[in-house]
C-alpha cells in the first residue's frame, strides 16, 4: 500500500506525497531491536531471536502551545513501552497478532490518530522477514470491563436493513435473531425509496443525503420499540457497551470524522462498511437485495429480504 511504503520513506517524500492536504505531525521509532520468543515453528520455541520495530505515528493537532511541556505531546517511551508490555503479556506465534496488539496499545492514548507498524525477523533468514500494517484511531476495538476487573474488546454486529426489510412482515423475528446473539447490535439503514431533494451543490447534497438516511431511521424506530436512533460516538459506545440495539443516525459522526468514509452519502451501504471498520465489527450482515462495494476488510453476510 502507499500509505505503508511512504509511512517508511524519507520525510521530503512524505511531505510531497501529502502536499495540498492537511498532514498531520508524526513521530517515529526506527530500528528498534529487542529478543523475543516468537514463532509458530518448533525451532522457534524456547529460544529468542532478534525483532525488528519500525513504528510511526500521526497525532493529533495541538489545540495549545506546547509551551515546551512533556505532559501535552505524545512520548516516545509510550512506543516502546507498548512493544514490551505486549511481548511480556503472552508468547505469540505469529508477527501479525504482535502488530495488531502494538498498534492497538499505541491508539490507546488520545493523541495517536493513526499508527503504522513494521516488525521484522532478522535471524530467520538471509535478510528481513516481516510485517506492516497501519492502523486508525477509528479501527481500535471498545473495551469492557467485566466484573472481576478484566477487560475484553467489544466487536459489534454491524447491520444493513434494505426498504424491504424494514417493511417486511418478519421483522420482529429479524431482530429477536440479532438480540439473541448477545453482541452489540448496530443497525443502518439507506434513504427511503423516494428520491430526496436535488441542490446541484456537492456539501449541500451530502448533507441532504445523510439526512433522508435518517428519516428512514426514524421510520425503522417507529415499527419497533428496540430501535433506538443515536447520531454520536458517546451514545453508540454506551449501547455497545450495555449490549444493546440501536439505529445509526450518521450525519454527525460522518460529518466530522477526520478520515472521513470517501463514498458519497447517497451509497449506504459503503457508510455502513465504513462505520463497521470504525468500531472494529466483526462483520456487516446485509439485509435485502442490495450492492455491496468491494474491498472491505469487514466480513459481509447476505440475509435475503
Amino acid at each position: 500500500m502507499t500509505d505503508i511504503r511512504l509511512a517508511f520513506a524519507h520525510p521530503e517524500e512524505r511531505a510531497e506525497a501529502s502536499a495540498g492536504a492537511d498532514p498531520r505531525d508524526r513521530i517515529s521509532l526506527r530500528d528498534h531491536i529487542v529478543e523475543a520468543d516468537i514463532g509458530a515453528f518448533q525451532q522457534e520455541r524456547g529460544q529468542t531471536q532478534r525483532l525488528r520495530f519500525n513504528l510511526v505515528v500521526e497525532v493529533r493537532p495541538q489545540q495549545a502551545p506546547l509551551a515546551d511541556d512533556v505532559d501535552r505531546i505524545l512520548s516516545y517511551d509510550h512506543l516502546t513501552e507498548s512493544i514490551q508490555a505486549e511481548l511480556a503479556a503472552e508468547r505469540l506465534n505469529l508477527l501479525e497478532t504482535l502488530a495488531e496488539r502494538v498498534a492497538e496499545r499505541v491508539l490507546s492514548v488520545p493523541q495517536a490518530m493513526r499508527v503504522f507498524v513494521r516488525i521484522e525477523k532478522l535471524d530467520r533468514g538471509p535478510g528481513a522477514l516481516g510485517v506492516e500494517i497501519v492502523r486508525s484511531r477509528a479501527a481500535v476495538p471498545l473495551r469492557a470491563t467485566h466484573a472481576d476487573g478484566t477487560e475484553a474488546a467489544l466487536h459489534p454486529r454491524v447491520v444493513f436493513l434494505s426498504n424491504a426489510a424494514i417493511a417486511a412482515p418478519d421483522l420482529a423475528a429479524r431482530l429477536d435473531a440479532l438480540e439473541a446473539s448477545g453482541q452489540p447490535v448496530i443497525l443502518t439503514v439507506g434513504p427511503a425509496d423516494v428520491p430526496p431533494p436535488a441542490s446541484n451543490h456537492g456539501p449541500t447534497q451530502r448533507r441532504i443525503d445523510l439526512l433522508a438516511i435518517e428519516q428512514n431511521a426514524w421510520v425503522l424506530a417507529a415499527r419497533d420499540r428496540r430501535c433506538v436512533v443515536v447520531a454520536t460516538r458517546t451514545e453508540i459506545d454506551w449501547a455497545m457497551k450495555h449490549r444493546q440495539m440501536i439505529v445509526w443516525a450518521p450525519s454527525k459522526i460522518v460529518l466530522d470524522a477526520v478520515d472521513g468514509p470517501k463514498a458519497p452519502a447517497r451509497d449506504a451501504v459503503a457508510l455502513a462498511l465504513w462505520l463497521a471498520e470504525m468500531l472494529a465489527a466483526d462483520g456487516l450482515d446485509v439485509h435485502g437485495d442490495v450492492s455491496v462495494p468491494a474491498g472491505s476488510r469487514v466480513p459481509v453476510t447476505r440475509v435475503p429480504a
